[in-house]
């Protein structure tokens, strides 16, 4: 080989090496541009985590999946350490039970206090969707039907006609029993049983009682033989359905605040029953139903 060709190839590679260089120190989030998701290990958490997932999937972005993580504290530590880099909670959860603030219906101060509160963990809320996962009250349609309830006040002043099921915890809690008492007066029923928790709905539908505590986006919501009352005095605050997320995976990878604030606007308290309904009632897999979800949706 002459001088002149193995100049030429060594300046070749020489150039090669330089720009591979220049492109590793230009784009440090190509080593490290996977984004792991969490979530907790409910039905709803897991659905809404699979749909994070398949979204960002959709847009390019590589993933790995860390979902059914267990409960709020385990999520929320696995978020800190970096074990995970996103998974979806709530904003009463986050407000009250992480935050420790005293419930409150003002949204714009708890989004703002979610935000400044997380800061410290270098943490960020999302948009919040319209989805919420509340407290709720439900009653047979029959008896909604039979006494004309359809509201919290109605219910408190018919409780002595009703039959509730019940679970231990909300006979005591302050937001249980105690607390609509004293917010709506009444809330005496003719009869109280105390169920599982699993076995609240089976109870009305199989004529055993007329009311049961639940949540706002509970999947046997869907069965049109249930009615969920009206928070009328708005005694339970909003639990909307949101992700949190590191800051470092949001400058690392921006599009993720885009892509899943897409997937919260489209997310609603009857859409997320649905879903539910799928899995709890129709026995199908979170994974199916989430990704059913989003393919129709346009995020996978």
């Amino acid at each position: 080989m002459n001088k002149r060709l193995k100049r030429i190839l060594t300046a070749s590679l020489i150039a090669l090496f330089g720009a591979s260089t220049l492109l590793s120190a230009a784009s440090p989030v190509l080593a490290d541009s996977t984004v792991t998701v969490g979530s907790k290990n409910f039905t709803e958490n897991l659905i809404i985590g699979r749909i994070y997932e398949d979204a960002l999937k959709h847009e390019g972005i590589k993933v790995k999946s860390k979902l059914n993580l267990s409960g709020t504290f385990v999520a929320q530590n696995a978020l800190k350490k970096g074990s995970i880099d996103l998974y979806p909670e709530y904003t009463g959860t986050g407000y009250v039970d992480v935050l420790k603030h005293k419930s409150t219906h003002d949204d714009k101060k708890v989004y703002k206090t979610l935000n400044s509160g997380y800061a410290k963990w270098n943490l960020s809320w999302l948009t919040p969707s319209k989805a919420n996962d509340s407290q709720a009250l439900v009653i047979t349609k029959a008896a909604s039907e039979k006494y004309h309830i359809k509201n919290f006040s109605q219910l408190a002043k018919n409780a002595k006609n009703l039959r509730f099921a019940s679970t231990a915890e909300f006979e005591g809690r302050k937001d249980g029993i105690p607390g609509l008492k004293k917010e709506y007066g009444g809330f005496n029923f003719k009869s109280t049983s105390t169920v599982d928790n699993g076995v609240r709905y089976k109870a009305l539908l199989d004529g055993k009682a007329d009311v049961t505590v639940g949540f706002t986006t509970d999947g046997q919501l869907d069965n049109k033989k249930l009615v969920l009352l009206k928070d009328n005095k708005d005694f339970y605050p909003n639990y909307y359905v949101d992700a949190v997320v590191r800051n470092s995976t949001l400058k690392s990878n921006p599009k993720v605040k885009t892509v899943l604030n897409k997937v919260n606007a489209k997310l609603t308290t009857k859409e997320l029953q649905k879903l539910n309904a799928k899995v709890d009632v129709h026995h199908q897999k979170y994974q199916t139903v989430g990704d059913q979800y989003a393919k129709e949706n346009g995020f996978k």
